[in-house]
């Protein structure tokens, strides 16, 4: 097992295991609850952290978590469906669950 990353949000972290999972990455996450003692240690030690299970997949899941990190939101779109605005980072509408791509009644 190895740390891949640590981030003060559980959400974060959550995020990436979900996204490792979904490439067949198994994860554990540490500190989880530790949140509740901020304060009585150093900050950064209570942080949630992002363990791969694997070493063999560490590398994949760094690389994956990079490209995560350093991908740009494209620009806001409307949706062809609704008619709905979205941000760039979304790519089913958040209303409707259209895709962004999708052309409805060939459009």
């Amino acid at each position: 097992m190895k740390k891949l990353t640590s981030s003060e949000s559980l959400i974060t972290i959550n995020h990436y295991k979900n996204l490792l999972a979904a490439e067949g990455i198994r994860t554990e996450i540490r500190n989880e609850y530790l949140g509740s003692i901020m304060g009585e240690m150093p900050f950064a030690e209570t942080w949630p952290e992002l363990w791969v299970v694997n070493t063999l997949e560490f590398d994949r899941a760094e690389q994956i978590i990079e490209e995560i990190e350093t991908a740009s939101p494209s620009e806001p779109w409307k949706c062809l469906n609704c008619g709905e605005q979205n941000e760039g980072q979304f790519a089913v509408c958040w209303k409707c669950n259209t895709p962004h791509d999708i052309e409805i009644g060939g459009q």
